[in-house]
């Protein structure tokens, strides 16, 4: 019985091999019916490419600053898995990914994100259009986008947080000044240039990220500004090992507060861009110092729904008053020889933007505003 199915098996090998043989044969002649290119019309002809495609020349990711922690005791290799003695752990570094685009003629660009939010926010919009980075990879600028120490993929900490499953998305769309959440809905303040929709909506919570090195539990922001201001500057450090240029560091919101203190880990900063910061620097302080020393170009950014008469509002006051900090700072920091400007938006004539200017529907028109101060304060 088994030799009966062997020989079938190669009888049926033997079929399959003519029908292969006898397909090819009659591949050698030219179907009549098939077209198929002339030799002319293939040969020299270049590759077409998209005059809008965004070529990168060089990409990658890496880490930046931190440290080494290391547990007592003796190491035991017998009990490797759950020894936990004489261990190391690398912690609170950034987390940087960089693109460099095939003709980059501007300065680097380092992106910090704010609070509950990583470098996400940079590179996309929750509905899916371009975002910040891209734009200035198009003007010509490297971009360095960072997740700050304890968050994202830079999650690694030296001091342990308490996450928390407590809802909040309604109190952080309010603060955001996007609008607020009455009568089951959530609305929008008139004239929004934030997109709206509730799958945009849910892009949007859903690029929320936890700090681990937070008490999320008991509502304490206790973030550590030194720890995620040496690892920016260590960040910037390396990119003018790689690349030889200063860096103009963009920041926002909880992220301009440890900005502030990055030059003086560094002298390679060449411009702030502060988009909606908590505070700004205090006036005669160390950082203000620093960036007095040497001489760094900064500009504030604020969108609308900002002062008193905005009485729909419910966050309008509150961000009134951070935003005089940058008046109280300009004034300082233009009377000690400095450079320093704030940007209204609305009396620029650009209006509806909320606190994620850089993801509403005119972040373009931004990105230009605020290439447009680069180019006229920053030097090369």
């Amino acid at each position: 019985m088994k030799r009966a199915r062997r020989w079938l098996a190669l009888a049926l090998a033997g079929a399959l091999s003519l029908s292969l043989l006898s397909g090819c044969a009659g591949n050698d002649t030219p179907d009549a019916s098939a077209s198929s290119p002339a030799p002319e019309e293939t040969q020299g002809t270049a590759p077409q490419t998209d005059p809008d495609a965004l070529v990168i020349a060089e990409q990658g990711i890496f880490s930046a600053g931190g440290t080494v922690i290391e547990s007592d005791g003796t190491f035991d290799v017998a009990n490797y898995y759950t020894s936990r003695e004489g261990s190391t752990s690398h912690v609170d570094h950034a987390n940087v990914l960089y693109q460099i685009p095939e003709d980059a003629t501007g300065l680097p660009m380092v992106f910090l994100h704010g609070y509950g939010q990583s470098r996400m926010g940079w590179m996309t919009t929750p509905d899916g259009r371009e975002g910040w980075s891209d734009m200035f990879l198009r003007m010509g600028h490297s971009v360095w986008l960072i997740d700050q120490p304890r968050r994202g993929e830079a999650g690694q900490t030296s001091v342990a947080g308490t996450m928390t499953t407590t809802p909040s998305d309604q109190t952080w769309y309010t603060q955001f000044r996007i609008g607020t959440y009455l009568g089951g809905e959530f609305t929008y303040n008139e004239g929004s240039q934030f997109p709206q929709g509730e799958d945009v909506l849910d892009q949007f919570f859903r690029q929320m990220t936890p700090d681990t090195g937070m008490d999320n539990a008991a509502g304490d922001q206790n973030i550590d500004n030194e720890v995620v201001a040496r690892a920016v500057a260590a960040t910037i450090d390396e990119i003018y090992d790689r690349t030889g240029q200063d860096s103009i560091l963009v920041t926002h919101s909880q992220g301009g507060l440890p900005g502030w203190e990055v030059p003086r880990y560094t002298d390679h900063v060449a411009a702030i861009v502060a988009i909606e910061p908590g505070a700004a620097a205090a006036v005669d302080g160390e950082a203000y110092n620093a960036m007095v020393e040497q001489d760094i170009p900064v500009t504030f950014y604020y969108g609308d729904y900002i002062g008193e008469e905005f009485t729909d509002v419910p966050a309008a006051a509150m961000w009134s008053m951070m935003a005089a900090s940058a008046d109280t700072f300009t004034q300082g920091y233009n009377a000690a020889g400095g450079n320093s400007t704030v940007v209204h938006l609305p009396d620029e004539g650009i209006t509806g933007n909320d606190h994620f200017m850089f993801q509403d529907l005119n972040n373009d028109v931004i990105a230009d505003h605020i290439e447009a101060w680069i180019q006229a304060n920053v030097e090369a």
